[in-house]
């Protein structure tokens, strides 16, 4: 069943309304017709089953029929921060970190960053990558949109790392030096925690300095590697992501 988030000014306890794009994909792409049912959803954990009662191609009136309980969302709350990669990576990285299970995205800045930063660009790229995390929660059937935060400099991502539970920083000279397994080592202070606030921070297409690993472990961070193997920006942070998910217990791990 086709699952839509709309704002909760379009929720209420009896009905709900599609606008914009959602109505015209309903309408259109998955021909919708009255009486077709769906969920929905408002990203903060209400759900329900809505019946179709009213279709045009901007609008899309429909009655709730039963309400959904479950929540789809991991026990840890795993946010990927990732240096800005060039060309369309980043898209690449929250549509799959979405479907997978991240709970936010923090782009940011980092020495060996290939792509030329333009702040000018910023509103309508992240305009487009919170569109591609909507989408993706959508076909995932999460309970939630993961938040997608303006692009950070180095040195307010490294400010940031006290405000989680558990930060791992993902160098490749861990990984070449010993068997990468510091992972499961590191998440055993929060294994038997929920919500644990969990940052994963995953270098450019150059990997990260000697300084930029220094910086991170001296606020706290941990220093791992992800295996012998050397990942691509965009294979990273979803290994990292989904490693992390097992140790939760989200595959059945523990």
């Amino acid at each position: 069943m086709q699952r839509y988030f709309v704002p909760t000014s379009q929720f209420d306890e009896t009905t709900v309304t599609l606008l914009g794009d959602d109505a015209h994909h309903a309408s259109r792409v998955m021909r919708m017709r009255s009486g077709d049912s769906f969920i929905v959803s408002d990203g903060a954990g209400r759900e329900a089953i809505a019946k179709a009662t009213s279709i045009a191609a901007d609008r899309i009136e429909a009655d709730i029929v039963e309400k959904l309980a479950g929540d789809r969302e991991p026990a840890w709350q795993i946010t990927i921060a990732q240096s800005l990669p060039k060309g369309d990576k980043m898209e690449l990285i929250i549509q799959k970190g979405t479907e997978i299970g991240a709970y936010a995205f923090v782009p940011f800045e980092s020495e060996r960053m290939i792509v030329q930063y333009d702040a000018k660009k910023e509103a309508k790229r992240l305009e487009r990558w919170e569109k591609i995390a909507k989408e993706a929660a959508e076909q995932a059937h999460r309970s939630r949109i993961p938040a997608i935060a303006k692009p950070a400099s180095w040195k307010q991502l490294v400010g940031s790392i006290g405000e989680y539970d558990l930060v791992l920083f993902c160098y490749e000279e861990e990984g070449r030096s010993g068997s990468g397994s510091g992972l499961r080592d590191a998440v055993r202070p929060i294994a038997d925690r929920s919500n644990a606030r969990v940052l994963v921070v995953v270098g450019p297409e150059g990997g990260f300095t000697e300084s930029e690993a220094a910086d991170a472990s001296g606020a706290g961070a941990v220093v791992v590697g992800l295996g012998k193997r050397i990942l691509r920006t965009e294979t990273a942070g979803l290994v990292a992501l989904t490693a992390l998910l097992y140790e939760s217990g989200e595959m059945g791990g523990k």
